[in-house]
């Protein structure tokens, strides 16, 4: 018999051989079955269509890898790195998980930060699951990267699935760390990503360097380009960037133009600061209004929009449902130093300039502007006097602007302590994005605080898929040596009359989730200790 044609063979595979026996020259032999007959005659093909094939020209063999000096992981950390990698696939965050394992996939962006301040350099036989993973998690690229080291660009030279790994870089391997040819070419040759990621590298290290890189192909980069260029420059802003940032105000682009000016209004001493504190300044009064009892903050907001305001920055057009005056007026006091209020109310201070009356109602506007300018310029004083202290429980819980952003500007441990506070008084429901800008591990008056509103809200009958977030936080960021006060959570209580039902069992799988989670977080920095260093022999 023949050789059958491969499409003959799969379509007989696909139909059935009752329906369709494949072709062959000599007809179908009764005495054969024909699923083996069609298994016989796949055989042949098989064997043909390899032995027809022509031996491939054998490709030079790879430089090797660079070396990686880098002491290794400790062999526990080893084993745990690998069983984090292997679970990666089991998805992110907690919210509505069930059962009392701890979600790995969610630990691992703590371990490679862990790793990473030790100076680790990855096994290289878990080097191709850690890129895979780093692949499909941005979150995870910079310290995944890191830790992979200068193999991450040797593998990715040869699998085109890593090679976000060329654009992104290596810490310490760059070539913003050597070479000033290997820079230029980069500049000049590299991918978009590439040169973004070269630029922010540079400008890390060598800000003066990195603007003039920037200086010197600025006229012939497209618009969209010269946005991201230009959003780099935030990273160690100076007055030395202003010549430039004041050019980028003439761009022909009104979204660069925009992000000139939104930082150099964020450099307190720049031309454009000042002249936004002069137009803020005429808009803004100390005096009595038939408003205001006694002596407040009277506002004149801009009639118009001139051309010379436009080019500083402020954007004419207002979004709808809001009126043209009280747009412009919000962008000129975001846009002027902090200082300048202190001036024009008599030396007050933030908290006593804040606390001044508001004639006809432009206090929400004034304010959440003045919040706006606290984040841009990063004053703490201005944005501690913003927050002032949390709301008292009878109070409603409606800040001006936003408070996280405000809370991030605050040194890491008054910002617990706030945040400690305010969910003592006002629980958790409000608190969710202040607690994603404390710095982790929660510091102990924090974590108390969560875990108790946490307790407060299991023995209300409260609905528990409610809190699914705040407690996938808690397991990330409770510092682990809370696990054992923890313990007497994990039991089960009676649900009340009115609450929902299962709540209970609910609860006490999270609890019990969480003291696990802190266990398993405890055990992994300690794996990752280097191992002390022998004793001397007496």
């Amino acid at each position: 018999m023949m050789n059958a044609s491969w499409t003959d063979l799969v379509g007989s595979a696909l139909l059935g051989t009752d329906r369709r026996r494949p072709a062959a020259s000599g007809g179908p032999h009764p005495a054969l079955d024909p699923a083996a007959e069609l298994l016989d005659a796949a055989a042949i093909g098989t064997v043909s269509r390899r032995a027809g094939l022509r031996p491939a020209i054998a490709r030079e063999r790879p430089v090797p890898a660079a070396p990686d000096g880098r002491p290794v992981l400790p062999e526990a950390a080893r084993r745990r790195l690998g069983l984090l990698l292997a679970d990666r696939s089991a998805g992110g965050g907690s919210s509505g998980r069930r059962g009392t394992a701890p979600n790995l996939a969610e630990l691992l962006p703590q371990w490679l930060t862990a790793a990473g301040r030790y100076g680790y350099a990855a096994p290289p036989a878990l080097l191709p699951d850690l890129l895979d993973a780093a692949r499909a998690r941005t979150d995870l690229r910079a310290d995944a990267l890191a830790l992979a080291g200068p193999r991450a660009l040797w593998l990715a030279e040869l699998n085109p699935d890593w090679r976000f790994a060329l654009r992104a870089g290596v810490r310490g391997l760059e070539p913003a760390a050597g070479d000033p040819a290997a820079i230029r070419q980069l500049w000049d040759e590299g991918l978009f990503a590439e040169r973004v990621a070269l630029l922010t590298r540079l400008r890390g290290q060598n800000a003066g360097a990195a603007l003039a890189l920037l200086r010197s192909t600025w006229t012939g980069e497209r618009a969209e380009d010269r946005l991201m260029f230009l959003d780099s420059l935030r990273a160690g802003l100076s007055p030395a960037d202003e010549p430039f940032l004041e050019q980028a105000l003439t761009d022909r682009s009104r979204n660069v133009r925009a992000t000139a000016a939104e930082l150099l209004s964020a450099l307190p001493g720049s031309a454009l600061a000042a002249r936004m504190a002069e137009r803020a300044r005429s808009c803004v009064s100390l005096g009595a209004g038939e408003n205001v009892a006694g002596i407040g903050v009277l506002v004149e907001a801009p009639y118009e929009c001139d051309a010379a305001m436009e080019r500083d920055g402020v954007a004419p057009h207002p979004p709808s449902g809001r009126g043209e005056r009280a747009w412009w007026f919000g962008q000129l006091v975001e846009a002027a130093p902090l200082a300048t209020w202190t001036v024009r109310f008599g030396g007050r201070s933030p908290e006593e300039v804040i606390a001044l009356p508001v004639a006809d109602d432009w206090q929400p506007d004034l304010h959440a502007a003045w919040c706006r300018a606290a984040v841009r310029q990063r004053d703490p004083a201005w944005a501690r006097a913003l927050l002032g202290p949390p709301p008292a429980p009878a109070a409603p819980v409606a800040a001006v602007g936003d408070p996280a952003k405000l809370l991030s500007i605050l040194p890491e441990e008054e910002r617990a302590e706030w945040v400690a506070r305010f969910i003592a008084t006002h629980g958790l429901s409000e608190a969710f994005q202040m607690l994603g800008v404390c710095a982790v591990p929660w510091a102990g008056p924090l974590g108390r605080a969560v875990v108790d509103a946490l307790d407060i809200a299991r023995d209300a009958g409260s609905y528990p898929w409610s809190f699914s977030g705040v407690m996938g936080l808690a397991e990330r960021c409770l510092d682990p040596a809370e696990a054992e006060r923890l313990t007497v959570l994990t039991a089960a209580t009676d649900e009340p009359d009115d609450g929902s039902p299962g709540a209970g069992s609910y609860w006490a799988e999270a609890f019990q989730r969480l003291v696990g989670t802190l266990r398993l977080r405890a055990v992994m920095l300690a794996e990752l200790e280097p191992p002390a260093p022998a004793a001397p022999a007496s």
